[in-house]
């Protein structure tokens, strides 16, 4: 024994009372160390078995049948099931939980697009693929001003509700296989904060190093607002939706300053609640409303006479509802004379491949 070693005997103990060696072999012994007190060890084990022979009997015919689902791959029977049929039947979700956009589901948003680019399609895009995303575009040349609007879509979520920010024209998050320069029924040119033209094709505007930003649109939730049975005013009468300058001001980023446009739907008084609720559980296509009639109260002196877009009919038992809108980003680039820009032209949406409801 070591010196300091612990022993019975040098404690008092009658060394006949010391521990006995139960005939426990070191290889019996937990290899993780710490066994518990009532742990078999192996011989123990052995010992148990002959004793009781036919208490560790186990039918595995009969536990397969009450667990046909379950399978022993430790079974030199069992065969590793079809990957492929696995995967078809259990779809695994991306590694970076971005949505699935390879379902035949999104046929409808793809064909449409194909159709934008063959030029087959080039109208506003209210009433469009409903159920889907829809979102506004704003390119700028890469530096100072692109990170200027970055900063200002973060601070002014409620008229710039980012849902993508992409190098050059491949939205890949959003739409697979999209061209951002040809995907869009009608872009604006801006120069200098002017409009210097529309068109149905920006390939030959677009800049060589560029940063394509796509905000949630209004558009989004037409579906949701028709199956709740709120018509749409600018669908019925196959007009662009009326669009106006507000007072309402935006934080400013940067060199970038200005206040908020907002669309326009005639709502029934009765399904002001209705509306309100729906709209406000799509936070990243602009939310619930800003003002219910009174567009006094925003800066709005006439609404007949919108500063993008068409005048469309308000009943007598309706409402003027006014939204935050994505057409806000060209305002502020015209205010601020941003050198160049390229938007969509207001009212002419991209269609995403992502459900309306998606949680960006």
């Amino acid at each position: 024994m070591n010196d300091g070693e612990y022993s019975p005997v040098d404690a008092g103990q009658d060394a006949s009372e010391a521990p006995r060696d139960h005939g426990v072999s070191p290889d019996d012994l937990n290899p993780q160390g710490g066994s518990p007190a009532n742990t078999l060890t192996s011989s123990q084990l052995d010992e148990l078995r002959m004793a009781l022979p036919g208490a560790f009997a186990v039918d595995s015919s009969v536990s397969r049948r009450k667990n046909s689902d379950i399978v022993d791959i430790l079974d030199s029977t069992w065969a590793q099931p079809d990957q492929t049929n696995r995967r078809n039947h259990e779809p695994a979700p991306s590694w970076y939980g971005a949505p699935r956009m390879d379902s035949a589901d999104n046929a409808g948003p793809r064909s449409f697009r194909e159709k934008v680019r063959q030029g087959q399609f080039a109208g506003p895009t209210n009433g469009v693929c409903p159920g889907f995303l829809q979102c506004n575009l704003v390119v700028l040349p890469r530096g100072q001003h692109a990170f200027d609007f970055l900063s200002f879509c973060q601070r002014n979520k409620k008229a710039c509700p980012l849902v993508e920010v992409c190098d050059g024209y491949s939205p890949t998050g959003v739409a697979m296989g999209a061209d951002l320069r040809k995907d869009i029924p009608k872009y604006a040119i801006y120069r200098d904060g002017v409009l210097d033209k529309e068109v149905n094709d920006a390939t030959n505007y677009w800049p060589e190093e560029s940063v394509s930003f796509l905000i949630g649109c209004s558009f989004s939730y037409d579906g949701a607002l028709t199956a709740a049975g709120i018509p749409l005013r600018s669908v019925e009468q196959k007009k662009n939706v009326p669009m106006f300058r507000t007072s309402l001001e935006c934080r400013p980023a940067g060199a970038l300053r200005g206040n908020m446009v907002v669309s326009m739907k005639p709502i029934r008084a009765m399904d002001i609640a209705k509306e309100v609720e729906i709209t406000s559980k799509f936070p990243h296509a602009h939310g619930a409303p800003v003002c219910v009639g009174c567009p006094e109260a925003i800066g709005i002196e006439d609404v007949t006479k919108p500063d993008w877009g068409e005048a469309v009919d308000i009943a007598a038992d309706e409402l003027p509802v006014f939204h935050a809108c994505g057409v806000t980003p060209q305002a502020i680039l015209m205010d601020c004379k941003v050198p160049f820009a390229i938007t969509h032209s207001a009212g002419h949406m991209f269609v995403t491949d992502l459900p309306s409801d998606f949680v960006v």
